[in-house]
């Protein structure tokens, strides 16, 4: 037989209202707040976490300056290095460096001849036969300027003669040599660049004013 709530005494009235809270407070722990605290706990692990890995970089603070230093010294050095072997084969400018060494020297660089590139693994050699003439010592200033520039140039097959008999060194033409010119030298000069670029073909190159190959000056 159903009993409205106002027919149960004071006692079991509280009974009721203690029983209903605890059904409801019960409904909203599983429902609401049990999945709100399992979203803090979740948050505050993923703070720690944080936390630790800022505490870890922390340590890395002091160091940072030197990492900047070592960063910009090897920016630097890759610079150095671009010129010693640069990424490309910057003929023109080797040839232009050539020149002006013997000038310097006072030396004539009576011809260069671009001779096939060869690709190695990590760089390609770029080879140009020479033909110089001037005095004997300053042939040697010549060989030294050109072992002491920045971008590497290796002197092989070196024929050195007297003026009087070029063709000892192999020397393609006669010109007119000035009376204080005792010598004449053949040699290749190899340079070399780092990017792997299509091999260019072979021939005579002449600068303005000095004479192609097959031609006197």
């Amino acid at each position: 037989m159903a009993m409205n709530f106002s027919e149960l005494s004071g006692l079991k009235q509280w009974g009721a209202v203690l029983a209903g809270g605890a059904i409801v407070t019960a409904a909203l722990y599983f429902t609401m707040f049990k999945s709100q605290s399992e979203k803090n706990a979740t948050a505050q692990h993923a703070l720690a976490e944080k936390v630790q890995e800022n505490n870890e970089l922390e340590s890395y603070r002091p160091k940072l300056k030197q990492i900047e230093q070592q960063l910009a010294e090897l920016k630097q050095q890759l610079e150095v290095e671009r010129r010693i072997v640069p990424d490309e084969k910057q003929v023109d400018g080797f040839i232009e460096t050539l020149d002006s060494e013997a000038q310097k020297a006072g030396v004539e660089l009576r011809r260069y001849t671009a001779k096939p590139t060869v690709a190695k693994e990590y760089y390609t050699e770029l080879p140009f036969d020479l033909e110089l003439d001037g005095p004997y010592y300053s042939m040697l200033n010549f060989f030294d300027r050109v072992g002491k520039q920045e971008r590497i140039v290796n002197i092989s097959g070196l024929l050195v003669a007297s003026t009087k008999n070029p063709s000892a060194a192999k020397a393609r033409h006669t010109y007119q040599y000035a009376p204080n010119e005792s010598v004449v030298a053949t040699c290749t000069a190899t340079t070399f660049f780092s990017h792997d670029l299509d091999p260019a073909g072979a021939g005579a190159t002449a600068k303005p004013g000095m004479a192609p190959a097959g031609a006197n000056r």
